[in-house]
């Protein structure tokens, strides 16, 4: 039926209902520059269409609270970006490693059945006539597939829609060079047709411009390869020094970073302003008041509390002397809020700053084409400063004294807690490569925030930046404390509908189905 469906497209523009011949329309499938802008509305629906709730799901706009369970109460509460001032289930819950399995369980339907579907519907009716829309698709795949297999480990991948092997995991080495080579053929298919418009009424990222999605695809390999470079150095390298070298290059200026923009608020606005549900980490306030950081009040809000920044420890129970769940968050509520700035209707997923990050890191393990590690440490805060409209890069980059501070909890001085680093900021020739590590890593996450999955992942592969441990840790001895959570557990929908192929993919995994079993890339090993 699919490929019925994509041969009577081939054959029909509508133009008035007037049916033109298909030898004609043979020329008009080849030669992109002859479509006209009513043309792309209106005849490519049956695949446009499909492209929105893809984009929108990476992770989910709407509702809000799908999102706060997809990401908000996992990564980025995780990666020490922000919050809950409430003890949700009076304290037993993802903050504090009691992992709440109908929560998470949103971390894998949304991806599958917003993206996955949609992407194998476009694959079918693209894959060989509209090689470009096919191209995109797998790009955005990638971008949104490699956060899913980040949290869990093996995936579905490249079984799915396979109705003979559709619930066979792939470990995640394998889902990892399945990723590159879905790259491989996207870049191909672009840069084949570069200038083509056929995507542009549909594309909410980039207006259709292929070239700035060849560049994402670059950027999102070197990423990828970055991830990798611990446990498998030699194919990080090949993969880096591919996304370094290819002609378009990788993002370099703010206006090629990967925003999805949406007519739908940010979904934080809701959490955040709304509801009341999230506010600053602990973590945050150390290092961006340590650093003096000119990028936190775009961040973050001052605290009604305290009068400047103030944030909550992660994995707060209900503490002693609160009466239930709302009495303690009246108090935590009060600490600092998002800025609007972060509220707004553009969902950042990669930044031109996170890229010079990258390059850096690719510097000093001696990639090819990365260039030199100060100049990419120093572009990728400048890139940061400029994106938020700070002032003030030329002398940050340059402190080499302020560092991360003591955390004071207002209400609870039994939460307080000491700095757990004294990097600083300014690059310093001196110094190993594994300080220089820890300054790229810990200007990348205050660069990356609000996006807490990818800053979730850098620290579990680098350890970097050092951030506070939970107050109350309820996994039963299955996470440790020190260490932080390493993964999210398979969820109960594929448990009881698939328990075949979570077993083998717990046997991929290396570990035990908990929260404390590192991922395939998570080696625990030295970063050098």
């Amino acid at each position: 039926m699919m490929k019925n469906i994509s041969k009577i497209l081939a054959c029909l523009v509508v133009l008035g209902l007037v049916i033109t011949s298909c030898s004609d329309l043979e020329q008009f499938n080849v030669n992109d520059r002859n479509i006209t802008q009513e043309q792309l509305e209106v005849d490519f629906q049956q695949v446009g269409s499909k492209y929105k709730p893809i984009f929108e799901s990476i992770y989910q706009y709407s509702p809000a609270w799908s999102y706060q369970l997809q990401q908000n109460l996992n990564a980025d509460v995780y990666s020490g970006y922000q919050t809950p001032p409430r003890p949700f289930v009076a304290g037993a819950n993802n903050t504090t490693y009691n992992l709440v399995s109908g929560w998470n369980g949103f971390i894998w339907s949304v991806p599958y059945s917003n993206v996955m579907n949609n992407v194998q519907t476009i694959s079918e009716l693209t894959e060989v006539e509209f090689p470009t829309l096919y191209g995109t698709a797998l790009i955005l795949k990638v971008a949104a597939m490699h956060r899913v297999t980040d949290v869990f480990g093996p995936i579905v991948y490249s079984n799915f829609g396979d109705l003979a092997n559709a619930g066979i995991y792939d470990s995640q080495q394998e889902v990892y060079n399945a990723f590159f080579a879905d790259l491989d053929t996207a870049e191909a298919n672009l840069m084949a047709n570069i200038d083509s418009p056929r995507f542009a009424a549909f594309d909410l990222s980039y207006g259709g411009d292929y070239s700035q999605w060849v560049k994402l695809a670059n950027s999102l390999r070197l990423r990828l390869a970055i991830r990798i470079s611990k446990i498998d150095p030699t194919k990080a390298k090949t993969e880096g020094e591919k996304a370094l070298s290819q002609s378009l290059g990788v993002m370099e200026a703010n206006t090629d970073s990967f925003f999805v923009n949406s007519i739908v608020d940010h979904p934080l606005q809701t959490i955040d302003n709304s509801w009341g549900d999230i506010r600053m980490n602990a973590s945050m306030e150390s290092i961006l008041v340590g650093y003096n950081d000119p990028r936190a009040s775009a961040y973050f809000d001052n605290s009604v509390a305290t009068g400047g920044l103030k944030g909550v420890r992660g994995g707060l129970p209900l503490l002693a002397g609160y009466a239930d769940e709302l009495a303690q968050k009246a108090d935590y509520i009060n600490y600092s809020t998002l800025n609007d700035n972060i509220h707004t209707s553009r969902v950042q997923l990669m930044t031109a700053s996170e890229v010079a990050f990258l390059k850096a890191e690719a510097a000093l393990r001696g990639w090819s084409g990365a260039g030199d590690a100060e100049a990419n440490y120093e572009t990728g805060i400048q890139l940061s400063f400029d994106q938020h409209g700070a002032s003030g890069a030329t002398g940050y980059v340059a402190d080499n004294t302020s560092t991360f501070i003591d955390y004071v909890d207002t209400y609870n001085p039994a939460n307080n807690i000491a700095a757990l680093s004294d990097v600083t900021i300014a690059w310093t020739d001196a110094a190993d490569n594994e300080e220089r590590l820890e300054k790229i890593i810990t200007q990348k996450w205050i660069a990356m925030f609000p996006e807490g999955q990818e800053a979730w992942s850098e620290f579990r592969r680098t350890g970097y930046p050092k951030i506070f441990p939970v107050v109350s840790n309820q996994s039963g001895g299955t996470i440790d404390t020190d260490i932080q959570i390493r993964r999210i557990p398979f969820v109960d929908s594929e448990l009881s509908t698939n328990p075949d192929g979570v077993t083998g993919a717990v046997s991929k995994l290396g570990g035990s189905d908990n929260g404390g079993t590192r991922l395939w890339w998570d080696t625990g090993a030295a970063n050098f």
